[in-house]
This record gives structure tokens, C-alpha cells and sequence, in this order.
């Protein structure tokens, strides 16, 4: 074989783009001519994919509409135009996000809830307006029981060291399932280790989805806690989370989502739900890096120590001890991450302003079709379930191509074709161990693609194909 020589790789942005004007008001949104693809109801406990129809020719589809919004897209990279399908990784900045952040910076930067100043007063309005503009996005009760975190990873180390060490004891179990984030499985490992709880997995059905039906039985009350995600990021399914919570409810258990691969593409409903606990991260919906958000019920976080000590979380603190603030002060020690707490409120309001019903409806047409032109390439395999009337895949498909590594793919089609895609085990190698694999590749939409982007990525992967031949 030949041997293969990496290069850097050479950025060219192409023309001025013209992005549309976009209010930083969280009252303003915007409004985007784009027909509406199917009525489907996101319901978590329903995978029903009703009839979806490709835009009609007379209206541009939404990725088209929101394309000028993110100039990161209007680029080449390696003599390439870019064709970014690694979203379930990261998303891409919309304008109003980057000017809002640097709005941040330039006209109010400071510290919040320790001014009395115009500057800290104006910072610590858009850091609390952010607050509620997340607790809004997911319908949560009060504001209150929205915790900024650094990241998902974080919430969900805070819910461990925090409500686990306080409530689990040895012969407590956790039902988990196979196809979890490592972020979801390692800090229960480890608190598993400390308290002497047992961990129990569930296995893939004979669709590559979790054994709901598994779960159930595994539920009993012993189970204190269910960690489960609601959308997996490598096998596109979509698990029924009410009806999980109401099982894991029956028997006393509390239920924690990581709903990193939901909140940015679809509507989701935390009260609905019913959930206890949900984690989501800010740079998967349009957000900047750096910040993530734990819901909790409050009746449960304000019975929960500190998770980390330090100012801000402290009511008042004295030689021999501390009294805390609550929540969800008592979970945000030390100076925030301002800027990226208002810019994820920015994000929302964007998203807010397309829809997300919206945003759902088209990534449904468009993942269909990223997964019906993938099963045009010879000897591929395609993980998770098959689409059909009762199964839903979300927009991303993991693959490998019979004897090609995926790591090979994906370098060659950033290196010679400007695709963008993610190879590895997309922090999920338990999943990838009962699949019988050691990596895979997987390409991932966001409303701003299209099928253009699919299309070129079929191309440049078949391309691929054939140099290994």
C-alpha cells in the first residue's frame, strides 16, 4: 500500500458572506421562510417517524436559509470547500452568537453578583437572563434548578459527588445501558468504588437500540439511580425517557439524562419527561465551549451538599464552618463562566427563533437521506436501527467500510476532499466492544446542512473508497 503523507491543513475563506441581521434581544427572533416538513410530535416516549417530505422547489430548505449565519462554513480547507459533518462533536457559531461575546467583552465585562456597579449590574442581568432562557428551552419549573456547569461532564460529576455520596450505600444499584457516553459511565465507576454500589448494564436489541424491555426487569428496589442518555451518539436512537422515568419511579428511583445529543435537535421538555435529573452542553447547540447546564428538581438540589467550596456558594462562613447558599448558587463556586453563560443564552434565542420543532422536522428528511445514500456504498455497515414508519434516527449514522480503517477514511476525506467528519470511538468503547469493533466513523447534520453537503460527502467517500482498492 502507499504510504501516506499528512499535511497541515490550508484554510481559504471565500467571499464576504452576507449574514442577516439578528437582535441581540432575548424579545426578537428570527424569522426564516422555510415550509414546515411534517406535524411529528417529539414525544420521548414515542419513536413513530411520521411521512417526511424534501422541501418544495419554491422555498430554499433551512439549511440553505441559515448557511449565511455561520462564516466558519464559507471556507476551503485544503484547496476543498468545507463540508462540515462532525455537529454531534461540536456545532458551528451563528453571527449573533460571536458578536454577542465579543459584546460581552467590549461593553460589560465584569465579574457578577459582586457590584453594585453598572458594569457588574448589567453583567449579572444577562448571566441571570441566560439562566432563564435555559430553563425556558427545556421547560423547567423554576430557574432555580438550572445549574451552570463547566460542561455536561462536569453536571454529571456534580449529581455524583453531590446527591451520590449522599444517598447511595453499599448494594445500592445503577442501571445503566451499553451505549452511554464515557462521561456517564466513569464518574459512577468511581463512586461505585467509594460506597460499594453495583453498576448493571443493558445491552443492545436485536435493532442496535437499548433493551428497553431489559431495563424494566433489571429495575427493582434495590435501583436508586437510572443513567440513561436520550439520544445516542453513535447509534442515532432515541430511548423513551418518560416512560423510563415512570418505571424507574415505581420502584423509587431517581433518573438522570444526558441529553447532549437531544436539546440541540429537537424539543425537549424536562416537566413533561418527568426527569430528575438532565445534562446538556452549550457548544452542541450553537453555544460557545466552556459552559454546560445540570437541571435538577429543586426539592432534590436543595437537599444536596456543595459540590465544589469557595465564594459565591457560601451564605456565610465563619472559623469553624460554612453555611451555604441555595441553589443554584450552591453549585457555582468561584467567578462563572460569564461571557459563555450569556452567549449560550444568545444560542437559545437563535434557535429559539427558527424553532425547534422546526429545526427537528428538517434534521428527520435530511438524516433519512444521509442514511439512504450511505446504503449506495459497497460493503458498508451502518450501526443503530434502520429508519422506518415506527423507528426514528435522529441525523447522524457511525459506520465502517470493509477493510479500511476509519481513521484512514476520515483522514483521506479531510485531506483530499475538505469533509469534516469524526473517526474513533466517539467516547463510547463499551458501545463499540459489543458491536464487535474498535472504532467507527460518523458523520453528523445540523439544520445548517443540506443535501448538498450529503451528496458531496457520498462522492468523496466513495473516492475514498476507491484509492484503497
Amino acid at each position: 500500500m502507499e504510504v501516506l503523507l499528512l499535511k497541515v491543513p490550508s484554510f481559504k475563506f471565500s467571499s464576504p458572506i452576507s449574514c442577516c441581521s439578528i437582535s441581540t434581544r432575548s424579545s426578537s427572533y428570527v424569522k426564516f421562510g422555510f415550509r414546515r416538513f411534517s406535524s411529528l410530535s417529539v414525544s420521548a416516549s414515542s419513536t413513530v417517524n411520521e411521512a417526511v417530505t424534501e422541501p418544495s422547489l419554491a422555498s430554499p430548505s433551512l439549511g440553505h436559509t441559515t448557511r449565511p449565519h455561520f462564516p466558519i462554513l464559507h471556507q476551503e480547507v485544503n484547496g476543498k470547500k468545507l463540508v462540515y459533518l462532525d455537529n454531534a462533536a461540536t456545532s458551528q457559531k451563528p453571527t449573533i452568537v460571536l458578536e454577542t461575546l465579543q459584546s460581552y467583552y467590549k461593553a460589560y465585562n465584569s465579574n457578577v453578583h459582586r457590584g453594585i456597579h453598572f458594569l457588574s449590574a448589567k453583567a449579572t442581568d444577562e448571566y441571570e437572563s441566560a439562566r432563564r432562557k435555559v430553563a425556558t428551552f427545556i421547560n423547567a419549573f423554576d430557574s432555580r434548578e438550572i445549574v451552570f456547569t463547566r460542561n455536561a461532564t462536569e453536571a454529571i460529576n456534580l449529581v455524583a459527588y453531590s446527591w451520590g455520596l449522599s444517598n447511595l450505600k453499599r448494594g445500592d444499584e445503577i442501571i445503566l445501558t451499553v451505549a452511554e457516553h464515557h462521561s456517564a459511565i466513569v464518574p459512577w465507576q468511581l463512586l461505585a468504588q467509594k460506597v460499594g454500589a453495583v453498576l448493571k448494564f443493558v445491552n443492545l436489541n436485536q435493532d442496535e437500540v437499548p433493551d428497553i424491555d431489559k431495563l424494566q426487569e433489571l429495575l427493582s428496589r434495590k435501583t436508586k439511580l437510572v443513567v440513561v442518555h436520550h439520544v445516542s451518539n453513535v447509534l442515532a436512537s432515541i430511548l423513551p425517557i418518560r416512560d423510563i422515568a415512570s418505571w424507574a419511579h415505581d420502584v423509587g428511583a431517581k433518573v438522570l439524562v444526558d441529553a447532549c445529543q437531544s436539546v440541540p435537535h429537537m424539543p425537549v421538555d424536562v416537566q413533561s419527561l418527568n426527569v430528575d435529573f438532565l445534562v446538556a452542553s452549550s457548544h452542541k447547540m450553537c453555544g460557545p465551549t466552556g459552559i454546560g447546564f445540570l437541571y435538577g428538581k429543586i426539592d432534590l438540589l436543595s437537599s444536596m451538599p456543595p459540590f465544589l467550596g469557595g465564594g459565591e456558594m457560601i451564605s456565610d462562613v465563619f472559623y469553624d464552618h460554612s453555611t451555604y447558599a441555595e441553589p443554584p448558587s450552591r453549585f457555582e463556586a468561584g467567578t462563572p463562566a460569564i461571557g459563555e453563560a450569556i452567549g449560550l443564552g444568545a444560542a437559545i434565542d437563535y434557535l429559539s427563533g427558527i424553532g425547534m420543532q422546526t429545526i427537528h422536522d428538517y434534521e428527520v428528511y435530511l438524516g433519512r437521506y444521509l442514511y439512504e445514500r450511505l446504503l449506495s456504498v459497497p460493503n458498508i455497515r451502518i450501526y443503530g436501527p434502520a429508519p422506518s414508519e415506527k423507528t426514528e434516527r435522529v441525523a447522524l449514522c457511525s459506520f465502517n467500510v470493509e477493510n479500511i480503517q476509519a481513521t484512514d477514511l476520515a483522514t483521506l476525506l479531510d485531506q483530499l476532499h475538505g469533509v469534516a467528519i469524526r473517526s474513533g470511538h466517539h467516547c463510547a468503547q463499551p458501545l463499540h466492544r459489543f458491536l464487535g469493533v474498535n472504532a467507527s466513523a460518523r458523520a453528523s447534520l445540523y439544520f445548517y446542512n443540506t443535501k448538498e453537503d450529503v451528496d458531496n460527502f457520498i462522492q468523496a467517500l466513495n473516492d475514498t473508497i476507491n484509492f484503497f482498492k
